[in-house]
């Protein structure tokens, strides 16, 4: 039996058995019938909670809407009924019966014994099959891809617009520079100490669920039987400092064309800042500090190009900023604030301290964005008259599209094969909310 409610895939024992019995005044002795049954029901009648695994289902007026699916059956099924024609197996003419021709044994007779083939032998005792346990059982496969992620997603006009303003990939044949430096060795080995093995084998092997708050960056990911909840904006964090540190040196490129004013672009931040400031805005000459972070930038331009693949003329233009991950624009949203906070949060006056804040500074510029979370749509279930859906600006969708399939698609995978999880992210990064074996003893207390 196929059944499907509301085009979902479930099950009901009592819908299979009612159908089964209907076909049975029908069919020859034995036989069974495949049968496929698509319903659609309001879902404030569908009861899903009936199974740990969603898979039964049951709704109200049960019986009733039964009754009516096998009367309409067994109506159909007398018009065809008139005549039946049933497979049969011919009988063949008897032949004599040959001769039985012994077959010899190839077992060794001992001596005294008499023949092999009178001798008894010894069958292994067949084991019964192991009862299969529903509450241990994974139903996902970590490995398994999604089709969606090998089709294209269609755009709409706006979309279209943006892509063709979006950069080309453009690959050199520059060879990778093998870093040598302490200061980067060190901080490589603090990550490999802050490792928490448990963690680190479990999200290498999750399966994506889905986006739960795109507002306060959440994402549920199961791992064997247990459903987690991952504050991603702190796991991005740590995946892009680690991928900072990996490939130091070594990074590619986004250029700007035409470039952009650092100026323009720190009087944006420091705007910002001021209406952040308050009452307190009064106390901080801004311009002075666009002036002093710009020229900073432009002092630190030669460290910045050769490390993190920055580029900042002497006219104070920005040219190029680092890329992390193929396929992922980070917000540019956030780029003045980036440029901003690299004059007073980073530690310019040490090499080891200078470059874990400006990797820091540079994980946290390429964190996923948090976006609003989408208008709910106002009316109650099971009333008459169409609901009142509040229009949400087209920007914040497209944003939210692309937010959705780079987490999914992009960044997921690529911490599922490179993410050294630290305890940092396990005390706050992760909760558990679900396990499976919990679920199977709640349900059998029902």
């Amino acid at each position: 039996m196929l059944l499907f409610i509301n085009h979902r895939s479930v099950e009901s024992p009592v819908i299979k058995k009612s159908v089964e019995q209907t076909y049975a005044t029908f069919l020859p002795k034995g036989g069974h019938p495949f049968f496929y049954l698509s319903l659609e029901i309001e879902p404030q009648r569908v009861d899903v909670n009936v199974h740990p695994t969603k898979r039964e289902v049951h709704f109200l007026n049960e019986d009733e809407i039964i009754a009516v699916i096998c009367d309409a059956i067994r109506e159909n099924l007398s018009k065809v009924d008139t005549s039946r024609s049933f497979m049969t197996q011919s009988l063949l003419p008897n032949p004599k019966a040959p001769f039985a021709t012994p077959m010899k044994s190839n077992v060794p007779v001992a001596p005294g014994t008499g023949h092999a083939s009178d001798r008894s032998v010894s069958r292994a005792p067949q084991t019964a099959p192991k009862k299969r346990n529903d509450g241990n059982l994974v139903r996902t496969d970590a490995s398994a891809r999604k089709i969606t992620s090998m089709l294209q997603p269609q755009k709409s006009v706006e979309e279209i617009a943006n892509d063709e303003k979006e950069k080309e990939y453009e690959i050199t044949g520059k060879e990778p520079i093998a870093c040598r430096l302490t200061s980067i060795s060190d901080l490589r080995a603090e990550v490999r100490d802050a490792m928490h093995n448990e963690l680190t084998e479990m999200l290498s092997s999750h399966t994506f669920v889905g986006i739960v708050d795109e507002q306060k960056r959440i994402a549920a990911i199961q791992c064997g039987v247990k459903l987690f909840l991952v504050d991603y904006a702190m796991m991005c964090n740590e995946y892009f400092y680690q991928v900072g540190l990996t490939d130091f040196a070594n990074y590619g490129s986004i250029r700007f064309s035409p470039p952009l004013r650092l100026h323009d672009l720190l009087k944006i931040s420091v705007e910002q800042e001021k209406k952040s400031a308050g009452d307190a805005a009064g106390e901080v000459d801004w311009d002075e500090v666009v002036d002093v972070v710009g020229k900073q930038l432009i002092d630190k331009a030669p460290l910045l190009r050769e490390y993190f693949s920055m580029n900042i003329t002497a006219e104070g233009e920005l040219c190029s900023i680092p890329l992390l991950m193929k396929d992922y624009t980070p917000c540019m949203a956030k780029l003045p604030q980036f440029l901003l906070r690299l004059g007073p949060h980073v530690n310019w006056n040490e090499e080891k301290g200078c470059f874990q804040t400006i990797l820091r500074e540079l994980a946290s510029f390429y964190v996923p964005e948090s976006l609003p979370l989408p208008p709910d749509v106002q009316g109650t279930y099971g009333r008459k008259g169409k609901d009142k859906v509040v229009e949400e600006a087209t920007e914040i969708t497209m944003r939210r599209k692309k937010l959705f399939r780079a987490l999914e698609f992009n960044i997921f995978p690529a911490c599922k094969a490179r993410l050294v999880a630290t305890k940092g992210l396990l005390d706050s990064g992760i909760m558990e909310v679900a396990n499976l074996k919990g679920l199977y003893r709640v349900f059998e207390r029902c």
